[in-house]
């Protein structure tokens, strides 16, 4: 075979390795059943509510749905936050338009922050006036 048959052969297959690539990506699902006594500190609202995210690692993005019930008052914020063991406060990864249940949207995340997803160290929350640092919250696990 000549070099320039060679060169095309090996262009080609590349090219159709790069277009076959994004059906490889993986997609991760996660999920946390958030309550009022999972908060640190709990407190005894009562509130619950649910959240499922999927990640897809090929656009680097976390879409989420979820819902709630229950809270002292309207949601002010929520947040996933991490990285952090159940029980453990951490710093906000990404804000969340939850003000209103249900809920849904999606963010870019980076690759530390899809390491945090996979190793059971991010958690999700709901704040409200009353429970400012948070009134519900769940550790986001895959499914």
């Amino acid at each position: 075979m000549s070099k320039l048959a060679h060169s095309i052969l090996f262009l080609s297959t590349l090219a159709a390795a790069l277009a076959l690539a994004p059906a490889f990506a993986d997609t991760i699902k996660y999920k946390a059943d958030l309550s009022s006594a999972s908060e640190v500190p709990p407190n005894d609202t009562g509130a619950k509510g649910t959240i499922e995210a999927t990640y897809d690692s090929a656009a680097g993005t976390l879409s989420w749905s979820g819902s709630y019930s229950g809270l002292s008052g309207p949601a002010t914020a929520a947040h996933f936050h991490g990285p952090a063991a159940a029980g453990v406060n951490a710093s906000v990864l990404a804000p969340v338009d939850a003000k209103a249940s249900p809920f849904e949207g999606s963010a870019k995340i980076t690759a530390a922050q899809a390491k945090d997803f996979a190793d059971g160290k991010v958690y999700f929350n709901v704040h409200t006036a009353k429970n400012k640092g948070g009134e519900i919250r769940g550790q986001m696990a895959k499914e």
